[in-house]
């Protein structure tokens, strides 16, 4: 089995930056494909001098940006993964062990990296979601079984949160897992917005995104 790691810029080259460091260290480098909202010269020269293989979306979203890379991609498993995150050092191969055992998707455990005592409230919230649910958001490393993927048609471009409503329809399709290997994610989206009203707003998305397609 071959993991493929795609990842979605969109003018955010200081985060992809210390992402590519990172999987070089780790090796992931030959793994990755950066996928550009917009033409970025800058970020395909870094991708370059990194190793690693750049492509850019037709449309400047999320979602349509990850469903491009996942139709260039090669691997039998498709993890998308922020920018503004890290993954853990083992990340590759806790994936295949547990798509080796089964599950068709799933995630990571995710820490912030702030030391925000009502973060890390969070964080646990997240992990009861994941094991409970089997509900995960796309700073949790978002893994998935490319057969998957397609037979589920990727992701939603019209959704307004991509990963939470792709995550909903991938437990529908087996077992899905939520990994105890630690990813690291970017605190600042909560620091730019505030803590307490960002995780509000995140909480209130997951509660109406769970009671709609309840109701269908």
């Amino acid at each position: 089995m071959r993991v493929d790691v795609i990842v979605p810029v969109f003018r955010d080259n200081a985060a992809l930056k210390q992402l590519l460091e990172v999987s070089a260290e780790r090796d992931l480098s030959e793994r990755i494909q950066v996928v550009f909202g917009e033409p970025d010269a800058a970020g395909q020269a870094l991708a370059e001098r990194c190793g690693v293989i750049w492509t850019r979306a037709e449309r400047a979203d999320r979602a349509s940006q990850m469903n491009h890379g996942a139709a260039s991609a090669e691997g039998d498993i498709l993890l998308f993964l922020h920018a503004d995150s890290q993954p853990p050092l083992d990340a590759l191969e806790a994936i295949e062990e547990a798509v080796f055992h089964g599950a068709v998707g799933g995630a990571f455990t995710r820490r912030f990296d702030s030391t925000s005592r009502f973060l890390q409230f969070t964080c646990w919230l997240a992990d009861w979601r994941g094991l409970a649910l089997g509900i995960f958001l796309g700073d949790q490393g978002l893994f998935v079984r490319r057969e998957v993927f397609e037979a589920l048609g990727g992701f939603d471009e019209e959704a307004r949160y991509e990963d939470l409503d792709f995550s909903q329809r991938l437990r529908g399709s087996g077992r899905t897992i939520l990994l105890p290997q630690v990813l690291i994610s970017s605190a600042r989206r909560f620091q730019r917005r505030g803590v307490v009203r960002q995780s509000l707003s995140d909480f209130l998305a997951i509660v109406s995104s769970i009671v709609r397609r309840g109701t269908r």
